[in-house]
C-alpha cells in the first residue's frame, strides 16, 4: 500500500507533517487569525486525520480481525466528536461484522454468480491499492483511497482472485466551524467484468450502502426533515438527512452526528433503516432490487456528516442539506 501527498510521489510522515502545518500556518497570516493545522499521518494499520492535538478520525486501511473471523478493512473508526468523545464501535457484541463509518453490500453478483458479502466480510475482501492526500485548500484536506473488491469465488485462469470492481473512495475534512464540523464522502464504483451487480438485504429490513455503527447510550434521539422519528422493523422515509444525538460521553452534554445524502444518489431521498438498540444506522441504498455497476461512467454516491457539540435545530440542518446539494461538484 502506498501513501502519495497530491499524487506526485511517495514521501515521509514527517514530510507530510511538515508541509500541511506550514500550509496551515500560511493560511493563518494572509487570512486572518490562525487555526490548528489538519493532518493526516500514516499511523499502525491506516492513517489518522487530526486538528492540532484533537483526533478526528482513523481510517482503517489493513485488514483487521476478531481471533482471525470477521476480517475488515476499508473504514472509519474511531470518528470522534468536537471534545473527542468516540461517536463509534467495532466489532460491537451483538454483530460482530459492524464496523464505525462503512459502506457495503449483502448481494454481490457478477450474472447469476454470488461472489461474496461483503458486509458480513463473507468469501470478500478489500485490496487497498493506494491512499494519497490531495491537495487541499485554507478549510479542508482529504485522503483519497483506491481499493479493488475481490473474492475467493471469481478467480483467474491461473487461479488467482480477480478484481471485479475498482473503488475510488474520497474523504475529505473540514476545519470545525461553529461547533459543528463537515465530513464528506464520495464513493466511486466502477465495474471491472460485465453484469456486476450489488444489492441489499432481502427481507423487511432490506439494509445495505453507507452505514454508521454509532453508539447507542440513553438518550439517543433520531431527528428527520419532519421531526422526531422512531425507529420499527422495517425502513422509514425520514427524508434526506438524519440526526442522531445523544450524551455520548456517559452523563456529560450531548453532542452528536448528522447523516446528509446527496441529492444525486438514485432514488433520492431514499428510505432509512433506523435502530434505537444494537445496530447500524443506514440510508438504504439500493436495496433488494439489484443494481447493475457501470464499466465506463462510475457510480458515485456522496455523503456528508456533519458532527456537531450540542443540539442542531431542523432548520439549521435543512439548511446544510439545502448547502451540500448546491455544491457537491461529482468529485473532490
Amino acid at each position: 500500500m502506498k501513501f502519495i501527498y497530491a499524487g506526485k510521489g511517495r514521501v515521509t510522515r514527517k514530510e507530510t507533517v511538515v508541509v500541511l502545518t506550514i500550509l496551515s500556518m500560511l493560511v493563518g497570516c494572509s487570512h486572518g487569525p490562525s487555526v490548528e493545522p489538519l493532518s493526516i499521518m500514516e499511523k499502525e494499520g491506516g492513517f489518522e486525520v487530526a486538528q492540532g492535538d484533537a483526533k478526528i478520525l482513523f481510517y482503517q486501511c489493513q485488514a483487521k480481525s476478531l481471533d482471525g473471523k470477521f476480517k475488515r478493512s476499508n473504514y472509519i473508526h474511531p470518528l470522534y466528536g468536537l471534545d473527542e468523545e468516540i461517536l463509534t464501535e467495532d466489532f460491537p457484541a451483538d454483530h460482530l461484522h459492524h464496523r464505525g463509518i462503512f459502506w457495503a453490500w449483502h448481494v454481490l453478483k457478477i450474472g447469476d454468480k454470488p461472489v461474496g458479502d461483503s458486509w458480513v466480510t463473507e468469501n470478500f475482501s478489500y485490496d487497498v491499492q493506494d491512499a494519497k492526500i490531495l491537495n487541499q485548500d485554507s478549510q479542508s484536506s482529504a485522503l483519497q483511497i483506491h481499493v479493488l473488491w475481490k473474492s475467493p469465488l471469481w478467480l483467474d485462469p491461473a487461479g488467482r482472485q480477480k478484481p471485479f470492481v475498482k473503488e475510488t473512495t474520497t474523504v475529505r475534512v473540514h476545519n470545525a466551524v461553529d461547533d459543528i464540523r463537515k465530513i464528506d464522502f464520495i464513493i466511486s464504483l466502477t465495474a471491472l467484468e460485465d453484469e456486476v451487480y450489488i444489492a441489499g438485504a432481502s427481507g423487511q429490513a432490506d439494509y445495505g450502502g453507507f452505514s454508521a455503527r454509532i453508539k447507542m447510550p440513553d438518550g439517543l434521539t433520531f431527528t428527520g426533515t419532519n421531526g422526531d422519528i422512531e425507529p420499527k422493523a422495517s425502513s422509514v422515509d425520514a427524508g434526506p438527512w438524519v440526526d442522531f444525538t445523544a450524551p455520548f460521553q456517559n452523563a456529560g452534554p450531548v453532542s452528536g452526528v448528522t447523516i446528509l445524502c446527496h441529492s444525486s444518489i438514485p432514488g433520492y431521498p431514499r428510505p432509512w433503516i433506523l435502530r434505537r438498540k444494537g445496530s447500524m444506522q443506514n440510508p438504504v441504498f439500493p436495496g433488494k432490487t439489484l443494481f447493475k455497476l457501470p464499466k465506463i461512467k462510475p457510480l458515485v454516491l456522496g455523503y456528508r456528516l456533519i458532527i456537531h457539540r450540542g443540539n442542531l435545530s431542523i432548520k439549521a440542518i435543512d439548511r446544510l442539506q439545502k448547502q451540500y446539494n448546491s455544491t457537491y461538484a461529482g468529485n473532490l
